[in-house]
Order: structure tokens, then C-alpha cells, then sequence
């Protein structure tokens, strides 16, 4: 078994669930006391946070690029970036690293493509949702078109993700914030729905909604895991 690289903090709760999936997961697979080969790099997350808000992509990508070498040095050879906002990075990152980079818009594109959906809806952080590089991925990598949530939801969705979700709040209202998104991409014909943040799943699952859901959390686990047991 390969050794995963886990770049996360955040935050650290959605980490958290990464390194539980991992390990669940192989646990499933092989059987017995195994348990998954990983590293982690868990960085300060109000430091990068403080560079979301500033638009400082910059000093984020080398940040994230100076800990991903760090995971490769330490033997890692699956390194995954345990979030979705900062694959915005994902070019700085790579650039910095000679493994093979796992990212998870792809995971989640090849998720959605085996399911057969063409059309889903998105949620995320406002910079996920706004921002062209994760629905540019989708569509560039299996021609998935995407819709998001009306411009009034969209900071709701954001504020719950930060003040909430990342602090580990689960709230009723919120959720309920969610489904009714998840409905009225429904409504306008999203086949699916990206859970397009890592805390999303920690909220919202399938038991809330009719709707499938795409869970980017355990996608982008199971994908790694792939990779980490192939021959």
C-alpha cells in the first residue's frame, strides 16, 4: 500500500473525517487490523483563511507548496489537499511536488460521470461557488455542466461554512438553510449536487434529501485509496 499525504487543517474538522474515511475504508478492503498508510501536514487555518479574504492566492499557493514538499520529502506518494477552496492553488502546489497530485474536482467529475449525471449544482464556499477553476474542471474533465445557488443564497451558504461548520456547528436551521438549495437546483434541472466543501457532508447527507449527492469528502477518500492499493 502506497503512502497518502494528507495536506489539511482545513479545517480540521473535515480533516478529521478524511483520516477516518482512510482508514474505515481500508479497514473494509483488506480486512483484519489494516489500517491506511498516511502522513499529515495540518496547517493553521485563520492563516489561511486571512489570504482567502485578502485575495493573497499567492502567498497561499506557496504555503501550501512548501508543506506538500515537505509531505513528498517524508515519503508520502499520494499527497491530497483536504479541501476545495484552495485547489485554487492546485497549480502552485504541483509545481512544487514530482508525485502525482490527486485533485479533487476530478475525483468528483469521475464520480459524477460513472452515475451518468451530465448536470449538477454546486455548493461551496463563496470562492468554490464564484470562482471558475472548480466548474471549469467538472466540465473539462467530463463535460459536466454546473449550476449554483441564486446570488441571495450564496453568502448564507458561505457564512454557515466559516462560522459554523469549520468551528464544528451543527445547526438545524442551517441545514435547512442547505436543503432548500439543494431543491431549487433540483428544481432548475441539477441532476445531482457537489457537495462542494469538505464540512458540507457533516451536515447535510443522504438521508436529508431525495437528491443524490455527491460527496466530495469521501470521493476524493475513495479515489486515494484506489490509487494507494493499486499494483
Amino acid at each position: 500500500m502506497k503512502t497518502i499525504g494528507i495536506l489539511g487543517g482545513m479545517s480540521w474538522e473535515s480533516t478529521s473525517e478524511y483520516y477516518r474515511l482512510l482508514n474505515q475504508l481500508t479497514k473494509e478492503r483488506l480486512g483484519g487490523l489494516h489500517s491506511a498508510r498516511l502522513l499529515l501536514h495540518s496547517v493553521d487555518f485563520a492563516e489561511i483563511e486571512a489570504m482567502q479574504r485578502n485575495g493573497d492566492w499567492h502567498t497561499a499557493g506557496q504555503t501550501l507548496g512548501d508543506a506538500a514538499a515537505g509531505l513528498e520529502r517524508a515519503g508520502a506518494e499520494i499527497p491530497l489537499l483536504a479541501t476545495n477552496t484552495m485547489h485554487l492553488v492546485a497549480d502552485a502546489i504541483t509545481a512544487r511536488i514530482s508525485v502525482p497530485f490527486l485533485h479533487i474536482a476530478d475525483a468528483t467529475a469521475d464520480a459524477a460521470f460513472a452515475q451518468g449525471f451530465t448536470k449538477v449544482g454546486l455548493l461551496g464556499t463563496r470562492f468554490t461557488m464564484q470562482q471558475p477553476f472548480y466548474r471549469d474542471r467538472l466540465r473539462e474533465r467530463r463535460d459536466i455542466d454546473v449550476l449554483l445557488p441564486d446570488n441571495e443564497t450564496m453568502p448564507e451558504l458561505d457564512r454557515v461554512i466559516f462560522e459554523e461548520l469549520c468551528c464544528g456547528v451543527l445547526r438545524d436551521d442551517s441545514r435547512d438553510t442547505y436543503l432548500a438549495a439543494i431543491r431549487n437546483l433540483q428544481e432548475r434541472g441539477a441532476q445531482a449536487v457537489v457537495l462542494g466543501c469538505t464540512e458540507i457532508g457533516l451536515l447535510v447527507g443522504p438521508s436529508d434529501t431525495t437528491m443524490p449527492l455527491l460527496d466530495t469528502t469521501r470521493i476524493h477518500a475513495e479515489a486515494a485509496l484506489d490509487l494507494a492499493l493499486a499494483t
